[in-house]
């Protein structure tokens, strides 16, 4: 029934993406049976490469082609060989990099004999394209999920009653704030030059609580429909804006896409086995590798580049100013979240150029502060956008989700607002319900990570 649930989950996105999900289930299925039951070295390095050759492959076609040809192009121009790119006309299968990752992870896995290979080939396409997971995670691990799926289930209502709780709050993220905040920053990214001084500004706050909404909101539903099923998937982040340290930021943000490189590309590298140069080499590479998964973009290698960067940066600053470990900095956390916003310009900006813009022009009439206000609210207006009610309505959701974040520092937010009365709970409930349905006719958006 899940098997079958979830390739037409799939095909409702497109059925032409369907041979390739179960080309590559076939394919990881094979390899790790194969890895399975053979001892010989040289025989298991080369199936797992040829594994690795044939999911790398498909996703550089689909995903990196055009983008390579591109800059090869580019390249070639600058020194007087002028080309035409070849392109493919290919649309990018929803959900790729994810199933992708998640497949290699379990060969890989199989490969260094941490977990077994599945025997079952329907369990393990199940394990592949699992639907609440499978167009944009959590990235999961096989010793996690797939003894979940070869147990008996039965309907636990208080784990139904969790889910149903996730489920609302992931909503109340994706459409009550990233659905909304989505139409300033659309308005300002689509045309940066518009534009300047805190007009900018609010555009990169409110898109780092778009994009964080959404995502995160997503793997709530994820992890809320999981659990109606009576199957926990991993929790994908943990309060992210609250960080006091960008190490501290990559440990709560999208978590199972920075363990996944952490242990499939940090650690082969060498980790921080090799002495500082290459430990902060290892941590560059790393990170430069995780821009290019999320988009065939400069901007996003850029993205992935400063936040290696910051991270050698400030690693080297703590090693020389230790930091105290008894508090949580409120000066460091808003450092930590000014220099995510500023990275995030490159993550959403259409082109570097305009990325260039937003950072050159971000605090102009910086010095007057009246005038930098009221200038860019004028810009905002201007446009239409700040007569919005709902957009002036996201402040406070934003507000309510960092009251929300800072509880779960600390214990689960459900368990807290459990030691309430049942009207004090059952009116936040309601209330929850009533802010969605509310929102929801603002307008509906595709979850930004369905485009990775």
């Amino acid at each position: 029934v899940l098997l079958v649930s979830s390739y037409y989950f799939y095909m409702s996105a497109g059925v032409q993406y369907v041979p390739l999900l179960f080309l590559t289930t076939l394919v990881s299925y094979g390899t790790a049976l194969f890895l399975d039951r053979t001892q010989e070295k040289r025989k298991k390095d080369f199936c797992l490469g040829a594994a690795l050759v044939f999911c790398l492959g498909i996703l550089f076609v689909f995903k990196y082609f055009n983008f390579l040809s591109g800059t090869l192009a580019d390249l070639l121009a600058r020194v007087s060989l002028p080309i035409s790119p070849v392109t493919l006309n290919l649309v990018l299968p929803v959900g790729i990099s994810f199933y992708i990752f998640q497949s290699l992870g379990y060969v890989i896995d199989v490969y260094k004999g941490k977990t077994k290979a599945c025997a079952h080939f329907g369990k393990y396409a199940v394990f592949v394209s699992f639907f609440p997971l499978l167009l944009a995670g959590p990235i999961e691990r096989a010793e996690h999920l797939l003894p979940q799926l070869e147990k008996e289930h039965s309907f636990d209502a208080d784990r139904a009653i969790e889910g149903a709780k996730l489920i609302a709050w992931g909503y109340f993220k994706k459409i009550a704030i990233a659905d909304v905040v989505v139409s300033l920053v659309d308005v300002v990214y689509n045309n940066v030059t518009a534009y300047t001084g805190i007009a900018l500004g609010v555009a990169t706050f409110f898109y780092a609580f778009q994009v964080y909404c959404d995502f995160s909101g997503y793997s709530d539903i994820a992890r809320g429909v999981a659990k109606l099923l009576d199957i926990e998937l991993m929790v994908n982040f943990k309060s992210p804006y609250f960080a006091a340290s960008l190490k501290e930021f990559w440990s709560r943000w999208h978590i199972s896409l920075s363990t996944w490189f952490r242990d499939y590309v940090y650690i082969p590298l060498g980790g921080s086995r090799r002495g500082e140069w290459k430990t902060r080499c290892n941590l560059l590479a790393t990170f430069l590798v995780s821009g290019l998964w999320h988009g065939a973009s400069w901007t996003f290698v850029i993205w992935g580049g400063l936040h290696g960067l910051g991270q050698i940066v400030e690693k080297e600053w703590n090693r020389r100013f230790p930091p105290k470990k008894d508090r949580r900095s409120v000066i460091r956390v808003f450092l930590v979240f000014a220099f995510v916003c500023i990275a995030w310009i490159f993550f959403r900006a259409n082109t570097f150029s305009d990325a260039v813009y937003v950072l050159t022009h971000l605090f102009d009439g910086v010095l007057n502060p009246v005038s930098y206000i009221r200038t860019g609210y004028t810009a905002l207006q201007g446009a239409g956008l700040m007569q919005s009610f709902d957009l002036k309505l996201a402040f406070v959701w934003i507000a309510v989700l960092l009251a929300h974040d800072y509880i779960e520092l600390k214990q689960s937010v459900w368990t807290w607002l459990g030691r309430f009365r049942g009207p004090v709970r059952y009116a936040f409930y309601f209330a929850l319900l009533f802010v969605v349905l509310y929102s929801r006719q603002l307008g509906e958006y595709e979850f930004v990570y369905f485009q990775f």
